[in-house]
């Protein structure tokens, strides 16, 4: 088996985990006056989706800033990149 198979059978398998554990998450919730929805695992599967093509992940640079994030500071290349996003005022 190939890595890529190999990735492939592990994400599908991450993903009905997942699945499960969401359903789990939202059938014993306590507080039963604000339920849980799959609108709160939205940035979860987001970040598992990623995992099925890793160029396309939330957070991944364009191919374009990948080559500027490539070189070290002394090679001209940046010496802190923030990858937070600034919090709203």
């Amino acid at each position: 088996m190939d890595k890529e198979t190999a990735r492939r059978q592990f994400v599908n398998e991450l993903w009905q985990r997942y699945e499960q554990l969401q359903r789990w998450a939202e059938e014993n919730w306590p507080d039963k006056e604000h339920p849980l929805s799959s609108a709160d695992f939205v940035e979860t599967r987001k970040e598992l989706l990623g995992l099925r093509n890793p160029a396309q992940a939330p957070g991944q640079r364009s191919p374009g800033e990948a080559q500027g994030d490539a070189r070290e500071p002394e090679q001209g290349g940046a010496q802190y990149i923030d990858v937070n996003p600034t919090p709203w005022p």
